[in-house]
């Protein structure tokens, strides 16, 4: 008799749990259904279309004709998008160049600005306000700005005439040696408010507890900062790093703003994402184009894989 009822205990605890596994896995399934739909279908997708010939009168031809992996032997190829040794003027060394700078740039002053809010400051809240106010605004109507401010008779050329005593008429997007450079500077001070807000989220989260054994050791400022705070923001470092890399090297608005969809002045704006557009949707030429998607996330994913590695996974907390 005592027998039966363990088992009906044991079977009764038994349906319990998978109820509760049922309703867990019910949870999940909505997330990820849509996380299936909107972007695992149409990564595998983009894969199969770069494996045709798919024009815009493919319906009227029978279809896109299978080809293999005959756009990506010829985006081997393609000198518009990648040159060896590397040279600017093409899409990928544009990108990848646009990237280095862009992202230690924005991620210092992201901590710098972060570090400055995170102190007993007065009108601390105004401050957070003001360095994160770029991020909410459009980039479309920033851009539009940079441009008038920016041109050859703009305001930043008034100022610099008058400080060296003569007219400067530099076009700071019309020259192919600071045209992605402007874009850089642009991009760094629009998205170090985001930054900030992911630094001040960790910079809040470090116990107090040691900020006040270093300072009975009688550390410095500075010196507190580079052997304490800045050590244990690594996972904030990961983060701020990864999410930097993917958009930097998924820029396209302010190229494309910039150069009306040129990519010039020589080339000089032209980027990976720019160029997918050109191929895509000027030349309608969609397998090429799904060809340069997928060679691009594979990109970004390899950049991920590397800074993960780079930062330790034991140290990112996850």
């Amino acid at each position: 008799m005592a027998g039966a009822q363990r088992e009906s205990r044991l079977q009764s605890l038994g349906g319990e749990r998978l109820r509760e596994a049922l309703v867990g896995y019910a949870f999940v399934l909505v997330p990820m259904a849509v996380f299936g739909t909107f972007f695992i279908y149409p990564m595998g997708y983009a894969f199969w279309v770069s494996l045709h010939e798919w024009g815009a009168l493919a319906a009227l031809e029978g279809g896109p004709r299978y080809i293999g992996l005959g756009n990506f032997r010829e985006l081997l190829h393609d000198q518009q998008f990648w040159t060896w040794p590397p040279e600017r003027g093409t899409a990928l060394w544009n990108t990848l160049y646009y990237t280095a700078l862009v992202v230690p740039i924005q991620m210092a002053l992201g901590l710098t600005m972060a570090v400055v809010v995170n102190q007993g400051l007065r009108f601390r809240t105004f401050f957070r306000s003001a360095f994160y106010f770029p991020a909410l605004t459009s980039s479309v109507a920033i851009t539009a700005i940079a441009i008038y401010i920016l041109n050859a008779d703009g305001l930043l050329n008034a100022a610099i005439g008058k400080v060296v005593g003569h007219g400067y008429t530099h076009p700071w997007f019309g020259d192919p040696g600071t045209a992605l450079e402007s874009i850089v500077g642009l991009n760094a001070w629009t998205t170090s408010g985001t930054v900030m807000l992911f630094y001040l989220a960790s910079l809040q989260s470090i116990p107090t507890d040691v900020y006040e054994a270093a300072a009975i050791d009688g550390a410095g400022t500075w010196r507190t900062f580079w052997r304490i705070t800045f050590p244990l923001l690594k996972p904030a470092h990961f983060f701020v790093a990864v999410v930097s890399v993917i958009g930097a090297l998924k820029v396209f608005d302010q190229a494309f703003i910039v150069s009306q969809g040129t990519g010039g002045p020589a080339g000089s704006t032209v980027t990976a994402v720019l160029y997918l557009y050109r191929v895509t949707i000027s030349g309608f030429d969609y397998g090429y184009g799904a060809t340069i998607g997928v060679v691009l996330f594979l990109i970004i994913f390899t950049f991920t894989l590397i800074q993960r590695l780079a930062f330790g996974k034991a140290e990112i907390g996850y």
